[in-house]
């Protein structure tokens, strides 16, 4: 983390700074249309997926436990996941895999999904993650959770602003949220999207709602901009960073 101030910001003054209990949400429901339907969590780097890739970071980033919500091409994610987890030694961390029927309702739907399985969690924060993001590290997270706990007073959600050289900062993810922000989103999720889950409240919702609860942490760290959407994204990734991402046969 750069600059990280030494205070914790989290405990009183004086007090050392708590572990902080961080619970991950991992959507994976999407439709990938840009991508032909296929899933893009199932892309590979060095014959890893990038699922499998971000789920082994975050148990090694520290993270309790991971929510991950599927939806299309779930039973195609969830073979390749059952595949791998043969051949290696039991995780620490605990996945817990839920399926959005409705996937095309939108990513709102799959996070409040993610939140409700988490709220069972107790989790005193959540890191709300993409599964298509090649060039995020360990250390990486670390420093998400660390941005958090040395972030101002009251911040409830915490979102890296990503300036690489004199361009504008740029959201990245993945996105850092409160348990307050969690229940906030669930209690107005209850109210507003029982009927149209299309329109569920996300968090850029909760930040337009309560501007100064929202810490827009400083980084040049370009690992949170980077994800795949479209074929463009990949060639791009591959001239820029000399990673080139496959999909597996079949796929």
């Amino acid at each position: 983390m750069s600059k990280a101030r030494l205070e914790c910001t989290l405990a009183p003054p004086g007090t050392p700074c708590p572990r902080l209990r961080v619970v991950a949400i991992v959507l994976a429901a999407g439709t990938a249309s840009r991508m032909g339907g296929r899933p893009k969590c199932l892309l590979q780097r060095d014959g890893e997926t990038l699922l499998q890739r971000l789920l082994h970071r975050l148990e090694a980033a520290g993270i309790d436990e991971t929510v991950l919500v599927l939806g299309h091409q779930a039973k195609a994610v969830t073979q390749d996941l059952d595949a791998a987890e043969d051949h290696l030694p039991p995780s620490r961390m605990a996945v817990h895999r839920i399926l959005n029927p409705q996937p095309t309702d939108g990513q709102n739907s799959s996070l409040h999904l993610g939140l409700a399985k988490a709220q069972a969690l107790s989790p005193d924060w959540l890191m709300v993650a993409l599964a298509d993001q090649p060039l995020l590290e360990t250390q990486d997270l670390q420093d998400l959770v660390a941005a958090v706990k040395h972030a101002p007073r009251g911040t409830q959600m915490l979102q890296p602003q990503v300036k690489a050289h004199e361009q504008t900062p740029q959201p990245g993810n993945p996105v850092m949220l409160s348990k307050v922000v969690m229940a906030d989103l669930l209690q107005n999720g209850q109210r507003l999207g029982h009927a149209d889950p299309s329109i569920l409240p996300g968090g850029k919702e909760w930040r337009q709602h309560n501007p100064a609860h929202f810490h827009p942490w400083p980084t040049p760290n370009v690992h949170y901009r980077i994800d795949m959407d479209s074929p463009d994204d990949l060639a791009a990734l591959q001239a820029q960073y000399g990673i080139q991402l496959v999909w597996r046969e079949g796929l």
